[in-house]
């Protein structure tokens, strides 16, 4: 047991502290929601298939052709796609050797996506934004453009803000927001209605 609790910290250990340690050097594409999520579980995983395929020779073989099947034949659209394919098929290698890593992995794979989501709602209440939202991680994004004839500091320094531009000519500011939520782009859609000098010029939901 006390084995066991050293094995899981040090896996945690491994994956949070990597995450840190490329964010605190400057490395901005880590500190998604998903990203976060990559590093905790992967170790996990890797851990699983080692343990379930060691000194198995055909179960190995078989392990390195299904993974190799995900990873060229999929066309995969983020890290967290294809970490969570290889925790599939982990789990369901594991479980015909020994169920209690695949218990193990399911429990701890659920975990870690709860309690993220719980941490991160938690901070949102605080108005930080703990995960930035990333078009590169392949998640369908709910977006605003707005367009506003005078500059408007709380869109500027609005946490879902992803660029603005100004038009020198007509001296309009055109603001656009990615929102991973429905419900707070349409909150926020709400009170921009308000304003006389903004204008939504598009407005696109998932």
């Amino acid at each position: 047991m006390t084995e066991d609790l050293l094995i899981l910290i040090t896996l945690l250990s491994a994956g949070i502290g990597y995450r840190i340690a490329l964010q605190s050097s400057g490395h901005e594409w880590v500190k998604t929601y998903n990203q976060t999520i990559t590093f905790i579980l992967l170790p996990f995983i890797t851990f699983i298939i080692t343990k379930t395929i060691a000194g198995n020779i055909a179960l190995s073989l078989g392990m390195i052709g299904a993974l190799s099947i995900v990873r060229f034949r999929h066309p995969v659209k983020s890290a967290l796609e294809l970490v969570m394919y290889f925790n599939l098929i982990t789990i369901g290698i594991a479980t015909s050797v020994n169920i209690k890593y695949a218990a193990g992995l399911i429990i701890t794979t659920i975990l870690i996506i709860f309690l993220l989501r719980v941490f991160q709602l938690f901070f949102q209440r605080f108005n930080v934004k703990i995960f930035p939202s990333s078009f590169d991680d392949g998640n369908e994004l709910n977006l605003i453009e707005i367009k506003s004839k005078q500059k408007n500091t709380e869109i500027e320094n609005h946490l879902n803000l992803k660029c603005f531009s100004l038009n020198e000519e007509t001296g309009e500011i055109l603001y656009k927001l990615a929102f991973d939520s429905q419900k707070e782009l349409k909150t926020f859609k709400k009170k921009i209605e308000t304003n006389s000098s903004c204008k939504i010029i598009n407005f696109e939901i998932i």
